[in-house]
């Protein structure tokens, strides 16, 4: 008896210790080198102790709601990826950047050629069909705007012409800003894919390569077309119906409300279903579409946020739900360019030709008169 006693002592004394202030400083500290082990893995450095004291507390707090998060049974998943040092508030404002046109009610009309088609395949993934570029990484800069732009034409680049070639997001950064579209200050779609049509085209990365940060338009480089689009027209507005045919067709971009929760800045995988509304302030584009073995449909999007965020970079949000405007607005603005004349070789390369052939019929003009004479 005496040792029973003894042992709910033990026990008892245990449990008193669990809720003491020493092990809320053992918590502390296993979250202070979960901090460390993330940092390293991500790369994170701070200026000073005080900023690390800081980031420590936010990121405390987000793997806190996370592991919360993650203990119900929820449709997708989240975790303490890149964006885990920072407020809510702080990612929004760094890794967004859509400005909505607002006419989108308007632009139904503009022409949609997929609006007569009688079906469409139950499932697609334009990644398949070799129709997308490896995931891409906005940075610190608010150009979501130009990465689903650029991934749309580069998707209607490769169904064209049959080559998938890495377009430039950063001519459209330095370049197209003299509208509604402002660098890494936020941009719109539409004025985007006219800024290309004017323009004659867009150039490679390769040639004009991302640099996170606005700088003054390098018209040398963007001189180097490789990829035009003829216009681009807009999917009919809240019509996941619609946004489904012009999939079936080609990669679509599409504005969304990403901001309206923690869950889409900590998404990691399974079909999104979360709480969002229809403030739009993000880009995506639409790659795919299919369901799940349960019956769960949804929408397959790319995003501009690297490979650790999400599916390896991708996003699978809930499809056809009963909201008009589509989950996170997905269906309010849609829109995709439409193919132009396909373009073998940029065009610095046809006026070197130009130049040579005319240096060399000047030659021969020169080569005749002194044989006449």
């Amino acid at each position: 008896m005496a040792s029973l006693v003894c042992l709910w002592m033990a026990l008892l004394a245990l449990g008193l210790g669990a809720c003491s202030p020493a092990a809320a400083e053992l918590g502390d500290a296993s979250m202070a080198e979960r901090h460390v082990e993330w940092m390293a893995r991500h790369g994170r450095a701070y200026k000073d102790a005080a900023e690390k004291e800081q980031r420590l507390r936010i990121f405390k707090s987000n793997v806190e709601y996370i592991e919360s998060f993650n203990a119900g049974k929820r449709k997708y998943q989240l975790a303490a990826n890149q964006f885990a040092d920072l407020t809510h508030e702080e990612f929004k404002a760094m890794h967004t950047g859509f400005k909505p046109s607002g006419t989108g009610a308007k632009k139904a009309g503009n022409g949609f050629r997929h609006g007569s088609l009688s079906s469409v395949p139950d499932s697609v993934d334009w990644r398949s069909k070799g129709a997308v570029t490896p995931i891409k990484d906005q940075g610190l800069c608010g150009s979501c705007w130009a990465f689903t732009v650029v991934a749309a034409v580069e998707g209607i680049t490769k169904i064209a012409t049959g080559k998938l070639i890495s377009l430039s997001e950063q001519q459209l950064v330095d370049c197209d800003v003299h509208g509604k579209d402002q660098g890494c200050q936020g941009g719109d779609m539409d004025a985007a894919f006219e800024f290309i049509v004017n323009n004659g085209g867009i150039t490679s990365e390769a040639n004009y390569p991302y640099e996170e940060v606005q700088r003054l338009c390098n018209a040398h480089n963007a001189s180097f077309v490789v990829a035009t689009i003829e216009s681009h027209e807009d999917v009919p507005t809240n019509d996941e119906k619609a946004l489904r045919k012009a999939v079936a067709n080609q990669p679509v971009s599409v504005g969304i409300d990403a901001g309206s929760s923690l869950d889409f800045q900590f998404y990691s995988g399974g079909v999104f279903s979360g709480e969002c509304g229809t403030d739009l302030d993000h880009a995506v584009t639409v790659v795919g579409y299919g369901t799940t073995s349960d019956g769960t449909k949804y929408w397959l999007a790319k995003n501009s946020w690297g490979e650790t965020w999400g599916e390896n970079g991708y996003i699978r949000m809930e499809r056809d739900v009963a909201a008009k405007e589509g989950l996170c607005g997905i269906a309010m603005q849609a829109s995709y360019p439409t193919a132009g004349t396909p373009r073998t070789q940029s065009s610095s390369a046809t006026a070197a030709e130009s130049i040579l052939h005319a240096w060399f019929m000047l030659l021969c003009v020169i080569v005749v008169c002194v044989v006449v004479t």
